[in-house]
């Protein structure tokens, strides 16, 4: 989120809820007839690295009760309350009911279920629809992370982040499920969408991400990244799609970082802080408060979703350096809580004490991806799946709802990374 991102109070909620840049504004292409998705949910065509678990159970079941929960999630937060054929992510927990990360997770799972949903193109589309109406006042290729309840861009109308890589990596998804013939180009406006990326949220010195684009040389924020930000699989999309090797460098940079930061800090966790400072010297997490709360170099409401994408990296690219940082992660949880998901709360230390005593699927959900990575991990992997399915999708709770459900598209075996159309 940006600087005036909601510190996501919700620790003191022992509710376990169950987890979705614009581009250059472009001229919508001539609509095509539409066609099915190329990879249609529950086709599992695309197979994940060697070795890699997968819950117990027949995959059509486990499939089910992704969609299951995919239509709790859609009916609590994907809405069309601002007319213009636009459809938005709800976020009710959020500073504002409309923020930049909403959108982008938003597109990715509409994209990803398209097959189980077959409004998944139309509303994928308003969706599009809605991220070019509202470009960031820095950066008209990217998305002003914060909406009002009338849709209208506040705060200064600047990006955040995570919001920008989750919409570019939407729109390469949607490329390669429909092509980029219909009613909006999806190939370009990705490209474009990634390329203001890289001018706008990426240090150019370190090729670590910003905290968005109102962060400039100068700014306070400047040599802060955001561990949550650090998504190596969509630079490794953004590269196929590009071309452009700065994303490998990009890629590099942040398993690097990664790799350091839980040996130096966290050797018997693998634990990230929720912010990394001083990255232009020697890469630490933050001393106290830097943008959120007196939390920032704790394992907080970023971090808690490092697990969901390092591993998300680790299972579909069988990269040896996220595997590695994944089932560090993996192997901690899995001994901290004695095999017991219950027993997952809402904020560490990165020695891995409990700083929180909450529950919330936003820390839950991601530890069922780490655990794909390693094969000593089945019953732990069957015992947080079980936890994941079962747990309802709380309507008030966007963010452990959007985390939970992308975590079982991850889990389930139903996730891609797209490698061109």
């Amino acid at each position: 989120m940006t600087h005036q991102q909601r510190r996501r109070a919700l620790s003191a909620l022992a509710a376990t809820a169950g987890l979705v840049a614009g581009a250059l504004a472009a001229a919508p292409h001539a609509t095509a007839a539409p066609s099915g998705p190329a990879i249609p949910f529950g086709s599992h065509q695309i197979p994940y690295a060697e070795g890699v678990l997968k819950p117990s159970g027949s995959p059509s079941a486990i499939d089910r009760q992704v969609i299951d929960k995919y239509k709790a999630w859609k009916a609590a937060f994907v809405k069309q309350n601002c007319g213009n054929g636009w459809y938005e992510t709800l976020s009710p927990d959020a500073d504002h009911p409309y923020v930049g990360e909403g959108q982008g997770y938003g597109m990715v799972v509409t994209a990803l279920m398209a097959g189980a949903d077959n409004d998944a193109r139309k509303i994928f589309d308003g969706m599009v629809k809605y991220v070019l109406a509202h470009p960031s006042s820095n950066n008209s290729g990217l998305l002003a992370a914060e909406q009002d309840k009338s849709c209208k861009s506040i705060d200064g109308s600047d990006s955040a982040t995570d919001g920008d890589l989750d919409v570019a990596y939407g729109l390469l998804l949607a490329d390669r499920q429909w092509g980029s013939s219909g009613t909006y180009d999806y190939k370009s406006l990705a490209v474009k969408h990634i390329n203001a990326i890289k001018k706008s949220e990426v240090n150019p010195t370190t090729h670590l991400m910003l905290l968005g684009d109102w962060s400039t040389p100068g700014e306070s924020h400047y040599w802060i990244s955001r561990s949550s930000d650090w998504m190596a699989d969509h630079f490794r999309a953004f590269k196929t799609a590009t071309g452009d090797g700065t994303w490998d460098t990009v890629r590099a940079a942040h398993q690097k970082v990664i790799t350091s930061q839980q040996s130096k800090y966290a050797a018997n966790t693998g634990l990230l802080a929720d912010f990394v400072v001083s990255t232009n010297s020697t890469p630490k997490p933050a001393p106290g408060k830097v943008l959120e709360s007196a939390n920032d170099g704790d394992y907080g409401w970023n971090a808690c979703r490092d697990a969901w994408r390092i591993g998300a990296d680790a299972v579909t690219g069988g990269d040896a350096a996220s595997l590695a940082s994944a089932r560090k992660l993996n192997g901690w949880i899995k001994s901290k809580t004695g095999g017991d998901p219950g027993k997952i709360v809402t904020g560490y230390h990165l020695d891995g004490s409990a700083f929180d005593s909450g529950k919330d699927m936003a820390f839950t959900a991601p530890f069922a991806v780490a655990a794909l990575t390693d094969p000593g991990s089945q019953a732990w992997l069957d015992a947080l799946w079980s936890k994941l399915a079962a747990s309802p999708v709380d309507p008030k709770l966007y963010y452990g709802a959007s985390v939970q459900l992308q975590s079982m598209i991850v889990a389930s075996g139903n996730y891609w990374v797209p490698q061109g159309s």
